[in-house]
Protein backbone atom coordinates (compact mmCIF):
# COMPACT_ATOMS: atom_id res chain seq x y z
CA UNK A 1 0.00 0.00 0.00
CA UNK A 2 2.64 2.36 0.48
CA UNK A 3 4.63 1.25 -2.21
CA UNK A 4 0.90 2.20 -4.51
CA UNK A 5 0.54 5.63 -2.47
CA UNK A 6 4.53 6.75 -3.07
CA UNK A 7 3.80 5.44 -7.30
CA UNK A 8 0.80 7.65 -7.63
CA UNK A 9 2.10 10.40 -5.76
CA UNK A 10 3.99 11.22 -8.50
CA UNK A 11 1.16 11.82 -11.22
CA UNK A 12 -1.40 13.33 -8.76
CA UNK A 13 -1.92 15.55 -5.54
CA UNK A 14 -1.53 13.18 -2.18
CA UNK A 15 -5.58 14.09 -1.69
CA UNK A 16 -6.71 12.96 -4.99
CA UNK A 17 -4.48 9.73 -4.62
CA UNK A 18 -5.98 9.07 -1.03
CA UNK A 19 -9.79 9.43 -2.87
CA UNK A 20 -8.42 7.33 -5.57
CA UNK A 21 -7.47 4.42 -2.93
CA UNK A 22 -11.01 4.48 -1.03
CA UNK A 23 -13.00 4.57 -3.91
CA UNK A 24 -11.03 1.99 -5.90
CA UNK A 25 -10.29 1.31 -8.61
CA UNK A 26 -13.67 1.55 -10.43
CA UNK A 27 -13.09 5.18 -10.28
CA UNK A 28 -10.22 5.02 -13.24
CA UNK A 29 -12.67 3.24 -15.54
CA UNK A 30 -13.79 4.67 -18.65
CA UNK A 31 -16.53 7.93 -17.93
CA UNK A 32 -17.67 11.42 -19.74
CA UNK A 33 -17.41 14.17 -17.73
CA UNK A 34 -16.18 17.71 -17.96
CA UNK A 35 -12.58 18.36 -17.26
CA UNK A 36 -10.13 21.09 -18.24
CA UNK A 37 -6.93 19.89 -19.46
CA UNK A 38 -3.41 21.62 -20.32
CA UNK A 39 -1.01 21.33 -22.80
CA UNK A 40 3.05 23.08 -22.22
CA UNK A 41 5.56 22.70 -24.85
CA UNK A 42 9.20 24.26 -24.91
CA UNK A 43 9.52 26.87 -27.99
CA UNK A 44 12.65 26.30 -30.20
CA UNK A 45 13.45 23.21 -28.30
CA UNK A 46 15.34 21.39 -31.43
CA UNK A 47 17.72 24.19 -31.44
CA UNK A 48 18.68 24.12 -27.82
CA UNK A 49 19.14 20.30 -27.27
CA UNK A 50 21.41 20.52 -30.27
CA UNK A 51 24.16 22.82 -28.35
CA UNK A 52 23.53 19.77 -25.39
CA UNK A 53 24.97 16.00 -25.17
CA UNK A 54 22.83 13.94 -24.09
CA UNK A 55 23.56 13.67 -19.96
CA UNK A 56 23.24 17.56 -19.94
CA UNK A 57 19.44 17.22 -22.01
CA UNK A 58 18.04 15.09 -19.86
CA UNK A 59 19.67 17.05 -16.83
CA UNK A 60 17.62 19.78 -18.52
CA UNK A 61 14.61 18.39 -19.03
CA UNK A 62 14.46 16.27 -15.60
CA UNK A 63 15.02 20.28 -13.73
CA UNK A 64 12.28 21.85 -15.79
CA UNK A 65 9.61 19.30 -15.53
CA UNK A 66 10.37 18.96 -11.42
CA UNK A 67 9.74 22.84 -11.57
CA UNK A 68 6.35 22.15 -13.78
CA UNK A 69 5.27 18.93 -12.41
CA UNK A 70 5.45 20.24 -8.86
CA UNK A 71 3.18 23.14 -9.66
CA UNK A 72 0.59 20.97 -11.69
CA UNK A 73 0.22 19.06 -8.54
CA UNK A 74 -0.04 21.99 -6.01
CA UNK A 75 -3.09 22.52 -7.98
CA UNK A 76 -4.99 19.88 -7.82
CA UNK A 77 -3.66 18.62 -11.53
CA UNK A 78 -3.08 15.40 -12.82
CA UNK A 79 0.16 14.99 -14.87
CA UNK A 80 -1.31 12.57 -17.52
CA UNK A 81 1.64 12.41 -19.98
CA UNK A 82 5.14 13.66 -20.79
CA UNK A 83 5.30 13.86 -25.08
CA UNK A 84 9.13 14.87 -25.57
CA UNK A 85 9.22 18.28 -24.12
CA UNK A 86 5.73 18.88 -23.86
CA UNK A 87 3.42 17.81 -21.05
CA UNK A 88 -0.15 17.05 -20.64
CA UNK A 89 -2.14 17.57 -17.63
CA UNK A 90 -5.91 17.30 -16.44
CA UNK A 91 -8.04 18.64 -13.85
CA UNK A 92 -11.38 17.48 -12.59
CA UNK A 93 -9.72 14.36 -12.30
CA UNK A 94 -10.59 11.37 -11.16
CA UNK A 95 -13.32 13.66 -9.58
CA UNK A 96 -14.87 17.23 -10.53
CA UNK A 97 -13.99 20.16 -8.42
CA UNK A 98 -16.04 23.76 -8.78
CA UNK A 99 -12.72 25.28 -8.90
CA UNK A 100 -10.96 23.30 -11.67
CA UNK A 101 -11.08 25.88 -14.25
CA UNK A 102 -9.34 28.10 -11.90
CA UNK A 103 -7.04 25.76 -10.37
CA UNK A 104 -6.13 25.19 -14.08
CA UNK A 105 -5.74 28.68 -15.03
CA UNK A 106 -3.73 29.40 -11.70
CA UNK A 107 -1.42 26.47 -12.27
CA UNK A 108 -0.58 27.67 -16.04
CA UNK A 109 0.32 31.51 -14.75
CA UNK A 110 2.48 30.19 -11.95
CA UNK A 111 4.24 27.87 -14.55
CA UNK A 112 5.40 30.87 -16.32
CA UNK A 113 6.44 32.26 -13.18
CA UNK A 114 8.45 29.11 -12.27
CA UNK A 115 9.96 29.29 -15.49
CA UNK A 116 12.05 32.70 -14.91
CA UNK A 117 12.98 31.90 -12.12
CA UNK A 118 14.62 28.81 -13.79
CA UNK A 119 15.81 31.02 -16.57
CA UNK A 120 17.59 33.44 -13.91
CA UNK A 121 19.22 30.21 -12.53
CA UNK A 122 20.45 29.20 -16.37
CA UNK A 123 21.32 32.88 -17.39
CA UNK A 124 24.37 32.34 -13.90
CA UNK A 125 25.40 28.99 -15.59
CA UNK A 126 25.77 30.96 -18.68
CA UNK A 127 22.68 29.05 -20.76
CA UNK A 128 19.88 30.95 -22.76
CA UNK A 129 16.68 31.53 -21.22
CA UNK A 130 14.28 29.22 -22.96
CA UNK A 131 10.02 30.02 -23.18
CA UNK A 132 6.91 27.71 -22.74
CA UNK A 133 3.47 28.24 -24.43
CA UNK A 134 0.75 26.66 -22.67
CA UNK A 135 -2.65 26.03 -24.07
CA UNK A 136 -6.43 25.48 -22.34
CA UNK A 137 -9.62 23.61 -22.91
CA UNK A 138 -12.48 22.64 -20.69
CA UNK A 139 -15.31 20.46 -22.13
CA UNK A 140 -16.73 16.71 -22.08
CA UNK A 141 -14.01 14.11 -22.54
CA UNK A 142 -13.83 10.60 -22.09
CA UNK A 143 -11.67 9.90 -19.21
CA UNK A 144 -10.41 6.07 -18.28
CA UNK A 145 -8.05 3.51 -18.93
CA UNK A 146 -7.29 3.55 -22.73
CA UNK A 147 -5.10 0.92 -24.01
CA UNK A 148 -3.91 -2.58 -24.64
CA UNK A 149 -4.52 -5.35 -22.75
CA UNK A 150 -1.02 -5.66 -21.44
CA UNK A 151 -0.42 -1.52 -21.06
CA UNK A 152 -3.02 0.78 -20.27
CA UNK A 153 -2.59 4.70 -19.86
CA UNK A 154 -5.02 6.93 -17.81
CA UNK A 155 -5.64 9.68 -20.20
CA UNK A 156 -8.33 11.57 -22.12
CA UNK A 157 -9.57 11.68 -25.44
CA UNK A 158 -12.21 14.00 -27.37
CA UNK A 159 -12.35 16.82 -29.64
CA UNK A 160 -12.03 19.01 -26.38
CA UNK A 161 -8.67 17.51 -25.49
CA UNK A 162 -7.33 18.47 -29.15
CA UNK A 163 -8.13 21.90 -29.05
CA UNK A 164 -5.98 22.90 -25.53
CA UNK A 165 -3.21 21.46 -28.23
CA UNK A 166 -4.34 23.63 -31.00
CA UNK A 167 -3.97 26.39 -28.40
CA UNK A 168 -0.60 25.88 -26.97
CA UNK A 169 0.55 26.00 -30.66
CA UNK A 170 -1.18 29.28 -31.63
CA UNK A 171 0.39 30.96 -28.64
CA UNK A 172 3.45 31.47 -31.78
CA UNK A 173 1.06 33.41 -33.96
CA UNK A 174 -0.15 35.66 -31.38
CA UNK A 175 3.08 36.15 -29.26
CA UNK A 176 1.35 34.93 -26.34
CA UNK A 177 1.92 32.43 -23.29
CA UNK A 178 -1.42 31.41 -21.89
CA UNK A 179 -4.42 30.61 -24.65
CA UNK A 180 -7.63 29.19 -23.01
CA UNK A 181 -11.14 28.59 -24.57
CA UNK A 182 -13.96 30.47 -24.04
CA UNK A 183 -15.54 27.19 -22.96
CA UNK A 184 -12.74 27.98 -19.78
CA UNK A 185 -13.32 31.18 -19.36
CA UNK A 186 -17.31 30.76 -19.23
CA UNK A 187 -15.69 27.92 -16.13
CA UNK A 188 -13.77 30.47 -14.34
CA UNK A 189 -15.24 31.61 -11.04
CA UNK A 190 -12.74 34.70 -11.08
CA UNK A 191 -12.12 36.26 -14.75
CA UNK A 192 -9.25 38.89 -13.69
CA UNK A 193 -6.68 39.35 -15.67
CA UNK A 194 -7.83 37.45 -18.89
CA UNK A 195 -8.70 39.43 -21.64
CA UNK A 196 -10.41 38.41 -25.24
CA UNK A 197 -7.81 37.92 -28.53
CA UNK A 198 -9.87 36.88 -31.05
CA UNK A 199 -11.89 34.48 -32.36
CA UNK A 200 -10.51 31.27 -34.73
CA UNK A 201 -11.10 28.28 -36.45
CA UNK A 202 -9.62 25.12 -35.70
CA UNK A 203 -8.96 22.18 -37.77
CA UNK A 204 -11.71 19.93 -37.38
CA UNK A 205 -14.51 22.12 -36.21
CA UNK A 206 -17.17 24.26 -38.04
CA UNK A 207 -17.97 26.92 -35.39
CA UNK A 208 -15.05 29.35 -34.42
CA UNK A 209 -13.42 29.01 -31.02
CA UNK A 210 -13.30 32.79 -28.82
CA UNK A 211 -9.59 32.63 -27.77
CA UNK A 212 -8.40 34.61 -24.24
CA UNK A 213 -4.83 35.22 -22.80
CA UNK A 214 -4.31 35.03 -19.47
CA UNK A 215 -1.53 37.46 -18.21
CA UNK A 216 -1.87 36.74 -14.09
CA UNK A 217 1.95 35.56 -14.21
CA UNK A 218 2.57 39.23 -14.63
CA UNK A 219 0.26 40.43 -11.20
CA UNK A 220 2.99 41.90 -8.90
CA UNK A 221 3.20 45.39 -7.35
CA UNK A 222 1.15 46.98 -11.11
CA UNK A 223 -1.79 45.07 -11.09
CA UNK A 224 -3.61 48.39 -11.19
CA UNK A 225 -2.11 49.40 -14.28
CA UNK A 226 -2.26 45.97 -15.80
CA UNK A 227 -6.32 45.87 -15.47
CA UNK A 228 -6.09 49.18 -16.65
CA UNK A 229 -4.37 47.88 -19.70
CA UNK A 230 -6.83 45.44 -20.15
CA UNK A 231 -9.31 48.13 -20.00
CA UNK A 232 -7.56 49.96 -22.90
CA UNK A 233 -6.97 46.72 -25.45
CA UNK A 234 -10.63 45.64 -24.62
CA UNK A 235 -11.75 49.10 -25.87
CA UNK A 236 -9.45 48.84 -28.76
CA UNK A 237 -10.63 45.21 -29.92
CA UNK A 238 -14.13 46.29 -29.47
CA UNK A 239 -14.06 49.51 -32.01
CA UNK A 240 -11.61 46.74 -34.31
CA UNK A 241 -14.41 44.21 -34.11
CA UNK A 242 -16.93 47.61 -35.78
CA UNK A 243 -14.47 48.57 -37.83
CA UNK A 244 -13.77 51.95 -36.54
CA UNK A 245 -10.03 52.15 -37.19
CA UNK A 246 -8.87 54.99 -35.98
CA UNK A 247 -10.68 54.31 -32.77
CA UNK A 248 -9.25 50.74 -32.56
CA UNK A 249 -5.58 51.99 -33.26
CA UNK A 250 -5.51 54.68 -30.92
CA UNK A 251 -6.49 52.61 -27.66
CA UNK A 252 -4.26 50.11 -29.10
CA UNK A 253 -1.40 52.84 -28.88
CA UNK A 254 -2.18 53.76 -25.44
CA UNK A 255 -2.34 49.86 -24.67
CA UNK A 256 1.17 49.56 -25.79
CA UNK A 257 2.32 52.85 -23.48
CA UNK A 258 1.70 50.33 -20.56
CA UNK A 259 2.83 47.52 -22.17
CA UNK A 260 5.44 48.09 -24.94
CA UNK A 261 6.38 44.89 -25.81
CA UNK A 262 2.34 43.46 -25.88
CA UNK A 263 2.61 41.39 -29.09
CA UNK A 264 -1.02 40.98 -29.17
CA UNK A 265 -1.38 45.28 -29.65
CA UNK A 266 1.43 45.87 -31.70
Amino acid sequence: EKRLRNTMSRYMSEEVAEQVLENGVNELGGKRQVLSVLFSDIRNFTSTSELLDASELVAFLNEYFSEMVDVILDYNGILDKYLGDALMALFGAPFVGEEDADNCLLAANEMVRKLALLNERRKVNGNDPIDIGIGINTGDMVLGNIGSSKRLEYTVIGDNVNIASRLEGINKIYGTRILFSGNTFSALKCKSLCREIDFIRVKGKKEPVKIYESIGYKNTDNKDNIEYFIVLFEKALENFKHRKWEKAHLYFEKALLLEPTDNVSK
